[in-house]
């Protein structure tokens, strides 16, 4: 016995010692937070809580906290790696606030976003989370998201900005981004260097493509009508990728900045079909970095989209249009950062 609590949180359930490793605290300070006893800091009762989740224990019933409410997050489909990494981020900063997430994905053939949107009002969210939605497509009529203001519905958006909306906006740097990866392959000697970005009415996508062409003017010297010849919109997809690579490879490009890591996957495997060697041959530069892109053949070098400071700043915004205060169109932009890993190394003589 601990504190009068037996040595197992419930009959069946983790011990006490196993939910006092987790959460590297005493067993004594389990008992507390489980028996709801003082003495216990706040984030410390947290990760004692939490402790007891992984561990697969129920809580006791007063510790089981009421949903403070409904928030619905919509998302692309989650075959690309960030979209599933971006909704867990966001999922985990709405729960520690007591917020229960609605999770709604559009899939090829299923429910449009206008669709989804009309759900979630209908289970009476108390706000909406838009990742990558029409917001970001500049061919996409805003007034959809002007009515859901208007309908007393607040809502934050992730990845895409639109001058027609007024609203909380959370962004990577896009311009950042492609300087970063473009000084990079620079700095390797690489001076034929292409970009594979997807279909250019999305924002993420423009802006990528305004910070590629002042890039290769900065670093390479190229006038912008020079560096439009090396961009390639497609899609942002494997096989987006692919086909990019396809024509700059003909270009004869010894680097190439993909405008997600999914299609640099795509660059890679266009360029070993033609027997080139990734990064001897061609060095490939990926954007997002979700987590397993580490892992790949060759681990790809990419630009990290700050994923975790992303959501906590969406949910924060979204919150604080909740509780009433007045927001204006405001743009949170975030730095992204280079990981540089196997898949870029320095130009060949003779390249």
């Amino acid at each position: 016995m601990v504190d009068g609590v037996s040595h197992a949180a419930q009959p069946g359930g983790p011990r006490l010692a196993d939910i006092a490793a987790q959460a590297a605290v005493s067993e004594a300070t389990v008992s507390r937070v489980l028996n709801g006893k003082p003495g216990v800091s706040d984030p410390t009762r947290q990760r004692v809580l939490a402790a007891l989740d992984v561990l697969g224990g129920e809580r006791p019933a007063r510790l089981r906290r009421r949903s403070a409410g409904l928030i619905g997050l919509l998302t692309p489909e989650l075959t690309n790696p960030i979209f599933p990494a971006f909704a867990q981020a966001v999922e985990q900063v709405l729960a520690g606030h007591g917020y229960t997430p609605v999770l709604c994905t559009q899939l090829p053939g299923g429910p449009t976003e206008d669709e989804l949107v009309e759900q979630l009002e209908e289970r009476g969210v108390n706000g909406i989370v838009f990742l990558s939605g029409l917001h970001a497509d500049t061919s996409a009529d805003p007034g959809r998201y002007l009515a859901l203001a208007e309908r007393g519905v607040p809502y934050v958006l992730v990845n895409g900005y639109n001058d027609a909306l007024r609203g909380p906006f959370v962004s990577p740097d896009d311009h950042a981004a492609m300087r970063m990866a473009v000084g990079h392959l620079a700095d390797l000697g690489h001076t034929r260097v292409g970009l594979a970005i997807g279909p250019l009415r999305y924002v993420p996508s423009r802006r990528k493509t305004d910070g590629f062409t002042a890039a290769l003017g900065e670093r390479l010297g190229l006038r912008e009508q020079e560096a439009a010849a090396y961009i390639r919109p497609t899609l942002y997809s494997v096989e987006g990728g692919q086909v990019a690579a396809g024509a700059l490879l003909d270009q004869g490009c010894t680097g190439i900045v993909c405008g997600s890591d999914m299609m640099a996957l795509g660059v890679v495997r266009a360029a070993r079909e033609r027997g080139l060697d990734v990064p001897g041959d061609v060095s490939v530069v990926g954007f997002d970095d979700s987590q397993l892109i580490a892992f790949t053949d060759p681990p790809l070098t990419t630009v990290r989209q700050p994923v975790q400071a992303m959501a906590t700043a969406a949910v924060s915004a979204l919150l604080e249009e909740i509780a009433g205060t007045p927001i204006q169109r405001t743009e949170f932009v975030f730095q992204p950062e280079l990981v540089v890993r196997g898949s870029t190394a320095a130009v060949r003589s003779g390249r």
